[in-house]
């Protein structure tokens, strides 16, 4: 019985603790994006991730000025 008040104490001060650490990484954003990693290495690096339609103008310019090119 007198370990009760040696556990009882611990185990609320593990419970803080995880409390604690949970609160902290979901304001640091840790939770925000779950999927975009995973989607992330599908993508192709050498690809534009912004379509050329949807560009401004002027960069649409560069690309067929041949300036951005390779």
């Amino acid at each position: 019985m007198e370990i009760l008040y040696m556990l009882i104490p611990m185990a609320v001060f593990i419970m803080v603790i995880a409390i604690v650490a949970f609160v902290w990484t979901v304001k640091s954003g840790q939770y925000d994006d779950l999927e975009g990693p995973a989607h992330r290495i599908l993508m192709d690096d050498d690809d534009p991730l912004i379509p050329r339609s949807a560009r401004p103008p002027e960069e649409r310019e560069e690309d067929e000025d041949g300036k951005d090119s390779p």
